[in-house]
């Protein structure tokens, strides 16, 4: 009877007890094969010490278990909260890198402007100026020119053309 678990031998000694036959003249008594009884006793005794020893395991394991699974969720929740400020923490990275990347983007736009202004300032002051330069030498030219006809009594040739000024 080895195969049998403590509590399919109580079964089995709670149906003994239950389809035992009543003593004659006797109301609650009844009748038991002895030898039946009491080998399903000893195996109980047997049994119930190795089944009491693991069901006290289980609860210390089951404890152990809970304690561990504790601690397992403490520092997965701590994990998980260092990830989230971790990620916040990249977020805000993120947005003042790209702040400061439209900031930059900025200030190059206006620098281009004030490069463009000026260049054409530059430009535009030196063609001024050479402007004067030729206007200047176009003068000189004609007024050597004419202290030359002059003093040489030629007049100008009929084919000369003048530049005037602009």
């Amino acid at each position: 009877m080895n195969e049998h678990g403590v509590e399919e031998l109580i079964g089995v000694l709670y149906e003994m007890v239950q389809d035992a036959k009543n003593v004659p003249f006797s109301g609650d008594k009844c009748s038991i094969e002895r030898e039946k009884v009491l080998d399903l006793l000893d195996e109980i005794s047997n049994q119930l010490p190795g089944e009491l020893k693991q069901a006290k395991t289980i609860c210390e394991n089951r404890s152990e278990i809970i304690s561990t699974a504790k601690r397992e969720a403490e520092s997965i929740k701590k994990a998980a909260e260092f990830e989230a400020r971790a990620l916040v923490s990249q977020e805000e990275i993120y947005r003042n890198a790209e702040k400061q990347a439209n900031e930059m983007v900025r200030n190059a736009q206006n620098r281009l402007k004030e490069l463009k202004q000026q260049t054409f300032e530059y430009v535009d002051e030196s063609l001024r100026v050479t402007e004067e330069t030729i206007a200047k030498a176009l003068s000189d030219v004609r007024a050597k020119r004419a202290d030359f006809s002059s003093a040489t009594g030629n007049q100008q040739p009929a084919n000369t053309v003048l530049i005037e000024d602009v």
